[in-house]
């Protein structure tokens, strides 16, 4: 009958067979294409990066680092010129790739087994970066990962792996981008493992945590080492008003991080397509640059938001600082996925989780004199990144990591996390029914 599958039998039973095997076993090709597709993404992770610094330097004359996170120092104008001009030709550029080519899958829908373009996938990565060192207000972490799933898949299909196995090399390579472009191996490990496999076992666990480490190695070759956020000199030890505040500031970060997840799939589902995306990027890039003027920390990835939170001192005029950036990074990444841009949320809901935490955590240092602003903000970013991803280890291991925070501090942080991952259990499903329409 039309329209039914048949398994195939006899002759061609043997030849599907045969074309399934992997080409030198099941493990060994396992091994050899995690160790291949490994190294080669963190070449191209570190390429993304010199990619990023050379369009932040054409359009805005600066280059993000330790001393300057984001456009502090750059002229009004040219903030504004430049992210409108960057999602103006990132506009026309998605309009031809969504209405004219194939269209590019998510990294989840990649693992579960929907094909990547080559040089479709390609061509967005590469917009994904334009955009962010134009200064949209979006996260880059998407776009190594989608190259890590295309070479996941074109390498599994050339050594022969099943459907299972083709999955998890896909899922570890795509994790293995973000691990090579942060420099974060274990936030890799558990991004496949956590996120996109749901798996943890041993060979799982492994696989993952071999490609994410040789990512990030290649990667550090190619575009150097240095701490993405300078939370300045904390003491590893821990005092029992610090788990207190971890307590707070889980129930705090957890109600705002399910808002940000519930907000993020609202835009993703309404986001522009067909010939409003060539009005709507554009206009996001007008709004983007008119904030600027007054928040320059609103521009690109988060970083110079959530370093700003790093860096706060504990003083009252620094609250409504922060809590202007907290509202100001939300807003506008939120309209720029509605517009039609493509990008990550886990850098933006860093940001906004040290802004929430060094917010209160000005408060919380007026009662008890303790600790650092960087110490409250490292737990506020951790428990609302995990209550917006509902990934509790991958979002501590990805801030501990980028902050190169004392291991100690894993104790009150993984309590904010998860007071902040219950909250989130408990709000994500109401949030969800209150409107359907936005499943993530």
């Amino acid at each position: 009958m039309a329209g039914m599958q048949t398994e195939p039998c006899g002759a061609n039973a043997a030849d599907d067979a045969k074309r399934q095997e992997p080409r030198f076993g099941r493990l060994p090709s396992l091994i050899i294409a995690v160790t291949v597709i490994g190294m080669l993404i963190g070449v191209a992770a570190g390429l993304l990066t010199l990619m990023l610094y050379a369009v932040e330097h054409a359009f805005l004359g600066y280059v993000e680092g330790d001393g300057q996170p984001g456009p502090f120092d750059v002229p009004a104008w040219r903030r504004a010129i430049s992210v409108f001009v960057g999602l103006s030709i990132a506009a026309f550029a998605w309009w031809l790739l969504r209405t004219r080519t194939a269209r590019v899958p998510s990294v989840k829908k990649a693992v579960n087994g929907e094909r990547m373009p080559l040089w479709q996938t390609v061509v967005h990565v590469l917009l994904q970066i334009f955009i962010v060192g134009t200064g949209a207000s979006i996260g880059r972490e998407v776009a190594p990962r989608e190259l890590g799933a295309l070479f996941g898949q074109r390498f599994a299909y050339w050594i022969h792996l099943g459907p299972r196995d083709t999955r998890t090399l896909v899922a570890v390579t795509a994790a293995a981008g973000l691990a090579g472009v942060y420099n974060a191996p274990l936030a890799g490990t558990f991004f496949a493992t956590e996120i996109l496999l749901a798996d943890i076992s041993v060979e799982a666990v492994s696989l993952a945590f071999g490609c994410s480490a040789l990512a990030s190695w290649m990667a550090s070759l190619v575009k150097g080492t240095h701490v993405f956020y300078a939370i300045g000199h904390v003491d590893g030890l821990f005092t029992s008003d610090l788990i207190g505040f971890a307590v707070v500031a889980g129930l705090v970060c957890g109600l705002f991080g399910s808002l940000f997840r519930r907000g993020s799939s609202w835009a993703e589902s309404h986001r522009s397509s067909g010939m409003a995306i060539l009005w709507a990027l554009p206009l996001a890039g007008v709004l983007t640059g008119v904030v600027a003027i007054w928040v320059p920390q609103v521009m690109g990835n988060g970083r110079a938001t959530a370093q700003l939170a790093f860096s706060s001192v504990a003083e009252w005029s620094a609250v409504a600082l922060l809590l202007l950036s907290f509202a100001a990074k939300a807003v506008v990444t939120l309209l720029t996925i509605r517009a039609g841009a493509s990008g990550g949320v886990l850098q933006p809901g860093i940001a906004l989780g040290a802004s929430m935490g060094a917010s209160m955590g000005v408060c919380w240092m007026m009662v008890f004199h303790t600790h650092s602003m960087g110490v409250y903000a490292l737990i506020g970013a951790c428990a609302l990144l995990a209550a917006s991803q509902k990934a509790p280890l991958m979002a501590m291991c990805l801030v501990m990591e980028l902050a190169d925070a004392p291991l100690n501090l894993f104790v009150p942080v993984g309590c904010a996390v998860a007071v902040a991952g219950l909250v989130s259990s408990v709000l994500s499903p109401r949030l969800a029914a209150w409107h359907p329409c936005g499943k993530h």
